[in-house]
């Protein structure tokens, strides 16, 4: 096991839980064409708890390609509503018409973590939560676009739960880690058995 950690991840809330956490480590943004990868899943029919799985490994490969010898953590998360996954809105519009289609309804984010050591594939999981939205008023929505956006541009969802877009939910079911995008308790629980942080 290398004594090398990377994060293959540019997510300031990702690195912020795991430098809290206690572990050292480096950042190294993994980037790849993740429109590209997710569309090629979709139109295998790839669930998205597959498909966010494949985006971290694609990332924590593209690192650990450039960096022999290191352990490197891949991350990505994915909304899942009606069947379909969300891509990040990238526009206020698009931001607003994909919190429309989720207010007063149920969805899921799906996210994964994927370790390679030395190259090669070694750890993988997948943590799954279910988040439903109160059915807020459009009035709300526009004033609440007018305070966040474009800060959450790199959201899935546009919103953060750690911001102002927890009072759009009204339940959520599962760990909130993973609402934030990162499997942390498992993935703690794997870095500890594997001797990278003490037991």
């Amino acid at each position: 096991m290398s004594d090398r950690v990377i994060l293959a991840s540019g997510s300031a809330i990702r690195r912020q839980l795991l430098t809290r956490a206690g572990l050292v480590f480096e950042a190294m943004p993994g980037r790849v064409d993740e429109d590209a990868i997710r569309a090629a899943l979709e139109a295998e029919g790839a669930e998205p708890g597959d498909i966010a799985e494949e985006l971290a490994a694609f990332k924590a490969k593209r690192v650990a390609e450039k960096s022999p010898g290191a352990l490197v953590i891949g991350c990505d998360q994915v909304l899942a509503h009606r069947g379909k996954v969300l891509a990040k809105a990238e526009t206020r519009e698009e931001a607003r018409s994909q919190l429309r289609a989720l207010r007063g309804g149920q969805h899921q984010l799906l996210s994964a973590v994927v370790v390679y050591d030395d190259m090669r594939p070694l750890w993988r999981h997948v943590g799954k939560v279910s988040l439903t939205m109160r059915p807020f008023s459009d009035r709300y929505l526009d004033e609440y676009l007018d305070r966040n956006w474009p800060a959450m541009r790199d959201a899935v969802g546009a919103y953060k739960l750690e911001e102002e877009g927890v009072r759009l939910f009204s339940a959520i079911e599962g760990d909130y880690f993973d609402v934030l995008g990162l499997p942390l308790l498992p993935l703690l629980t794997f870095l500890t058995t594997r001797g990278v942080l003490m037991a």
